[in-house]
């Protein structure tokens, strides 16, 4: 049923259950994991000229040797995986990533939302509103 999940993850938050769901739908289905995660872009606001020139480049470099560490240690070694480091805004991101590899499904986590998300949206909203696919919200209690 889903031959391509896309999953995002937050590599500072350490025990993610939206994974531990990602790994069984993809056992289940024979599915490959499509892994995640976005770093902010500074770009050229006047925070990013406080950083060196190549600094997005060594911060991709970086994201992506954690984000290999990440599924080294949680991921199962029998399932396919593709390990994806986005730059942006994060459901920009997953969005963007998601229009490319086309998923069947993606999976994202969440917390319990603050009141300040009701009146911006958290990211795992602004995935579900505007994914193409079927999106798997999973409350990070």
């Amino acid at each position: 049923m889903y031959k391509h999940i896309l999953l995002a993850v937050d590599l500072d938050d350490e025990r993610q259950k939206s994974v531990e769901v990602a790994v069984e739908y993809a056992k289940a289905f024979g599915s490959t994991l499509h892994v995640m995660t976005v770093l902010p872009n500074f770009g050229m606001s006047i925070v990013g000229s406080f950083f060196p020139k190549d600094h997005e480049k060594e911060m991709l470099e970086k994201a992506t040797e954690a984000l290999h560490s990440f599924v080294k240690s949680s991921i199962p070694t029998e399932i396919a995986v593709q390990h994806i480091v986005g730059l942006g805004s994060v459901y920009e991101e997953i969005l963007r990533v998601s229009d490319e590899i086309k998923p069947d499904l993606i999976v994202i986590g969440t917390h319990r939302p603050d009141m300040k998300d009701y009146l911006l949206g958290p990211n795992a909203a602004r995935v579900s509103r505007h994914a193409k696919c079927s999106v798997l919200i999973v409350r990070e209690i």
